[in-house]
């Protein structure tokens, strides 16, 4: 029977009936490793107990008001992550496009409020991902995503990362602000050097632009900080955050300082469900764990424990990976084979994996998995690994 959904997704033929923690249980009764965690968004894995029992509490009381109404949980959360970082105002949304949407908005405002609308160009670097709306393909610049969509939304200019040279003369007198992933996860896994996220900031500072993060994938302790620019001991004046921080339910926000948000007044911008009691009581829940004493020091454990794992396996198997990438547990496998492939055959070990650009494998598994799941992935990961590699394959042809 034809499919009554767009084809706009080339799905495995594999579905998920349930899951706890780290593992998926398909319609078929087999279990699966998740190292993807639904793109790197169900950060305290699958049915944690915690979250399931904040969002079944607020279904009971109540759904949805909007934002013509005070939503307390939304004002809680917000003054939760104002404190927790550089922020002073949070705007919630319902994904990462959301929340880099009202960025953009954000950015180009403040230099509008401040008597310089012309001041409206954003800065953005090769091989990012900022969302699939209009504008934030446009923010990406990459052609796989804006073909046939009709002109490019204007006023973005992509420059190699950590290129001096391209990014000053890519800045003039209409440029509003800088913005960057400070590692670029659809891009491959490539982690942006601290030295150079330091000096975007002194550049920014210098001629007056706004620094823009997209922690929309590395955020919320997913490096082993709180935010993933931390590790550079920076702050971005404008940040946006998604995935992990609704733990599996739709949550995006936009943090900033009060004086990057200047010009965002009463009806500048808006939602009808962000911000919703459902969200908002999940996202608290979410931080009530993150924050929690050892939760980021055993991320950085954990991620340190597989770092080096695959490390061996890649030694081990270098005709298959050629590099090990990423920080915390946002790791990527730099392969020789054919990422979709090595995506393939590791779902065949039951093993879940992402494919990423680069020809980059993502692993980006949920931050409570223990030191077990990790022998586990990489021992399925060592079965992948050895049926890719060309001398198994050639058996295999024989």
């Amino acid at each position: 029977m034809t499919s009554a959904l767009l084809p706009t997704y080339a799905r495995a033929p594999l579905s998920f009936e349930r899951g706890e923690g780290a593992w998926l249980v398909a319609s078929d009764g087999e279990r699966y490793l998740d190292f993807g965690a639904g793109i790197a968004v169900n950060a305290l894995g699958h049915a944690h107990p915690h979250l399931v029992a904040a969002l079944t509490e607020q279904a009971g009381k109540l759904w949805h008001t909007s934002n013509l109404f005070e939503i307390p949980e939304g004002e809680r959360l917000g003054r939760r992550l104002v404190d927790a970082t550089f922020a002073d105002v949070a705007f919630f949304a319902n994904s990462g496009a959301e929340a880099n949407e009202a960025a953009i908005k954000m950015a180009r405002k403040y230099h509008a409020a401040g008597g310089h609308p012309e001041r409206y160009r954003i800065v953005t670097f090769e091989g990012a991902f900022h969302g699939r709306t209009l504008a934030t393909i446009a923010a990406g610049g990459q052609a796989k995503y804006i073909e046939g969509f009709g002109p490019k939304v204007e006023g973005f200019d992509q420059v190699p990362p950590c290129d001096v040279a391209a990014l000053e003369a890519a800045i003039g007198p209409e440029t509003a602000a800088l913005m960057i992933e400070p590692i670029q996860g659809e891009g491959g896994l490539r982690v942006i050097p601290h030295e150079e996220l330091r000096r975007l900031r002194a550049l920014c500072d210098e001629r007056g632009l706004l620094l823009i993060m997209d922690e929309v994938q590395t955020g919320v302790g997913r490096t082993g900080k709180l935010f993933a620019h931390e590790w550079s001991g920076i702050a971005p004046d404008i940040m946006s955050a998604a995935k992990g921080i609704g733990g599996g339910f739709p949550l995006g926000v936009c943090l900033a300082t009060r004086e990057a948000a200047r010009g965002m007044t009463a009806g500048t911008h808006g939602t009808t469900f962000g911000g919703n009691p459902l969200a908002m009581a999940v996202g608290n829940a979410v931080l009530d764990v993150v924050l929690a004493d050892g939760f980021l020091e055993h991320v950085r454990r954990t991620g340190l424990l597989l770092k080096q794992k695959l490390a061996a396996l890649r030694d081990r198997f270098p005709d298959v990976i050629e590099a090990v990438r990423g920080e915390g547990l946002m790791l990527g496998l730099k392969c020789a084979v054919s990422n979709t492939a090595f995506v393939a055959a590791a779902r065949a070990a039951r093993l879940l994996v992402i494919p990423a650009g680069d020809n980059v494998v993502r692993l980006l598994p949920p931050l409570i998995i223990t030191e077990a799941d990790v022998s586990e992935a990489v021992e399925r990961l060592e079965t992948t690994a050895a049926g890719l590699s060309p001398a198994a394959l050639r058996r295999a042809a024989e």
